[in-house]
């Protein structure tokens, strides 16, 4: 009897165990849940690039995410090509082209690429349009800019106006949708993201066309679209679990909406960040945290459900936000960076500043969006420095991981490893 309950005792202590240590698919934009955060606890916290890179392999350009399940990581790229004479990309023919627009008058090879996991081999590399584009880009930015999104089953590959993309995970087009729009010369930037049986799109354009969207994962087959009273954005949007029902919250300038993911049904509305709206909202504490970073910046912490308008926003903050990189909720506190890497963190449920003015040691720029794991906040720079932040309610910087090439991306974390996508290279750090 003592033995058998010791060798039960033994089994559940190591099933306990592993469960803290499984391995964690990496599926979409920012992960699972699109948060940033990864539970694993075997990740990798040091690397160089002399030390703990189990490979790196070339990659042609890109910045969108890699994202990975099992041996399989699928990333996407923009290659550029000539110019075609004659071709006026759509912003210059509506006569509302960005000064900081670039490369719509060219060709490009839009594709999306299957690695494995153990070795950075490529498995397979589809073209998914070649061609003109139809609008242009802001000049740092990529027509390879949205992560792909994957259940393990399919890969679906978002290019903007050139269209989205579902294919096999052998790489077999299954589907394509395309739907031309205008991008003010600027590109896309949302990403998409899968719930129950569909595909789903925040597609913000102006305030007469925009719409967020859902389409059969199988089929391609649009099963709904709602209009949205917002100009454009480049967020992506959240489904969020509120009470007994989910919610799909979408950031944006004018409104921030929440919808029945099902149905497109709206659930409800209030006023958005009166801003560009760039970052993916933040989920955690009975709260939707919407934040922008230019021209204003601007934090809002919005309770989901069933509300009085009253009662609908919890708190907001005024400064600490950057441009383009989301921030990060994690365990209790919301931490916002500036685009230099300047932290601010905030408890999460009340809004009440921990500290303000957390820097970088050197001066630097970030685009990438920061990951969390293992009580610590990763930030990687423009530079390819990775900063290992403990978390908590004082800013202290672990140590300074580096790659040896600049980063614009964010970082993957996925069955024990971290993966860095550098501006050549795609790095698997770990063993």
């Amino acid at each position: 009897m003592r033995r058998s309950f010791c060798v039960t005792f033994a089994i559940c202590l190591s099933c306990a165990f592993s469960a803290g240590l499984a391995a964690e698919n990496w599926p979409q934009w920012r992960g699972p849940g699109g948060q940033g955060i990864s539970t694993e606890k075997q990740l990798p916290t040091e690397w160089s690039p002399a030390t703990n890179v189990a490979w790196k392999v070339e990659l042609p350009h890109g910045y969108s995410s890699p994202i990975v399940w099992g041996d399989r990581i699928f990333l996407t790229s923009a290659i550029e090509g000539e110019v075609v004479p004659g071709h006026i990309p759509e912003s210059v023919r509506i006569k509302q082209p960005h000064p900081q627009s670039v490369a719509g008058d060219k060709k490009h090879a839009l594709k999306l690429l299957a690695l494995d996991a153990q070795t950075g081999k490529i498995v397979w590399e589809q073209t998914a349009y070649e061609g003109p584009v139809f609008d242009a880009r802001h000049q740092r930015s990529t027509f390879a800019g949205p992560t792909a999104v994957t259940d393990g089953k399919m890969v679906y590959a978002y290019f903007g106006p050139e269209g989205l993309f579902a294919y096999d995970t052998s790489g077999k087009l299954a589907w394509k949708m395309v739907e031309k729009f205008h991008t003010a010369g600027l590109g896309a930037g949302t990403s998409p993201i899968l719930h129950e049986n569909l595909v789903i799109l925040q597609r913000d354009e102006d305030n007469e066309t925009s719409v967020v969207v859902a389409y059969d994962k199988t089929s391609g087959k649009e099963v709904w679209k709602t209009k949205r009273p917002v100009q454009i954005s480049w967020s992506t949007p959240v489904i969020v679990t509120a009470g007994s029902r989910t919610e799909l919250v979408t950031n944006g300038s004018e409104h921030v909406i929440s919808y029945d993911p099902a149905t497109g049904k709206e659930l409800w509305k209030t006023t958005g960040v009166q801003s560009n709206a760039i970052h993916t909202p933040l989920v955690g504490k009975g709260l939707v945290i919407v934040t922008a970073g230019y021209p204003a910046k601007k934090i809002i912490a919005i309770r989901t459900g069933d509300q009085l308008e009253d009662k609908r926003v919890a708190w907001q903050h005024t400064k600490g936000t950057g441009y383009v990189l989301s921030n990060i909720l994690y365990g209790d506190y919301v931490y916002l960076s500036t685009d230099n890497g300047i932290l601010t963190c905030l408890d999460a449920a009340t809004g009440a500043v921990k500290y303000e003015g957390g820097r970088p040691p050197k001066p630097t720029h970030f685009m990438g969006s920061a990951v969390a794991y293992d009580g610590l906040i990763a930030m990687t720079s423009e530079d390819g420095d990775t900063y290992m932040i403990k978390a908590g309610p004082a800013h202290q910087i672990v140590r300074v991981n580096s790659v040896d090439e600049p980063v614009y991306s964010s970082l993957a974390l996925a069955n024990g490893r971290v993966y860095i996508r550098g501006t050549k290279h795609l790095y698997a750090v770990g063993k």
